[in-house]
């Protein structure tokens, strides 16, 4: 079942849900305790303020800060994540899986920027590493957003391959034959992963959501539209056609700037938008 389908309509399931909040306030007796852990003496010590909010609790969203021995830590945000959970709180709350960034799981915001934690190498700097969840997202727990409307919108686009007719393309041992040059045009493409960081650092995806499609799944839409093997190009175009659909990317590009794999999504909407001004051109 979808989890807490229906968000963007601020239903109250259980407890309410929150949006991120930068005013996170502290008073927690977890916060507290973590604030006031004096250092280790002679450890190389970073500090981590962390979002932190649970539903079933009474109180506001707050930061607890976390102290960290990096002699004893790997170089990633996500090692310092999972020390944090395993030797001082376990309550604290996240989303991973893979950890080579590959499944996507462990999108956050780290010092401001969204990323991977597993991909994201802690600053060696003096400054305490700030990580919250998703921006502009509705709050499950902690470090944990609501997905379900990106994957509805992920759903509504179709992402799987279509023909017209069955058995229409010339088949070989039952495989979909493509030359180099056209699965070239996938590349910087299918290597998308679905983790949300670049629709969650779009401003028009924040006042938007309900219906901007937002950069990961126009991308992730522009992905067929480009495939030689698929038969319909037309009806996805037509699809998108959509002042909210399509047409509220502003081309800010956040989304290329934050994308952890290294994408381009703002050249891929960019794309879609010439495929439908070169169509409305040929129709005259």
């Amino acid at each position: 079942m979808s989890l807490l389908r229906g968000v963007f309509q601020r239903r109250n399931i259980g407890s309410s849900l929150l949006k991120v909040s930068i005013k996170a306030s502290a008073g927690s007796t977890v916060a507290q305790k973590f604030s006031t852990t004096p250092a280790k003496t002679g450890g190389n010590i970073k500090y981590f303020k962390i979002y932190r909010w649970d539903p079933e609790q009474k109180q506001k969203p707050y930061i607890s800060t976390y102290p960290v021995d990096m002699n004893e830590c790997g170089p990633m945000v996500l090692d310092a994540l999972l020390k944090i959970k395993n030797e001082m709180d376990p309550t604290l709350t996240f989303r991973r899986s893979c950890r080579e960034g590959i499944c996507g799981s462990c999108a956050m915001n780290i010092d401001g920027g969204n990323t991977l934690a597993c991909l994201c190498y802690i600053d060696q700097g003096p400054e305490p590493t700030k990580i919250y969840p998703l921006p502009h997202m509705y709050v499950v727990k902690d470090l944990v957003t609501d997905l379900s409307n990106f994957y509805d919108q992920y759903k509504s686009i179709e992402p799987w391959l279509q023909t017209k007719v069955e058995g229409s393309h010339d088949l070989e041992h039952g495989e979909f034959l493509q030359s180099k040059e056209d699965r070239k045009k996938l590349d910087g493409m299918y290597e998308c992963i679905l983790c949300a960081c670049c629709s969650t650092s779009c401003p028009s995806y924040w006042w938007n959501a309900d219906k901007y499609l937002g950069p990961a799944v126009l991308m992730q839409a522009y992905r067929w539209i480009e495939d030689s093997r698929d038969e319909k190009t037309k009806e996805r175009l037509e699809a998108l056609d959509d002042t909210y659909k399509l047409y509220r990317c502003h081309t800010i590009m956040n989304c290329t700037k934050t994308c952890p794999k290294g994408l381009n999504p703002g050249k891929a909407v960019a794309g879609i938008k010439k495929k439908i001004a070169e169509g409305h051109m040929g129709t005259h």
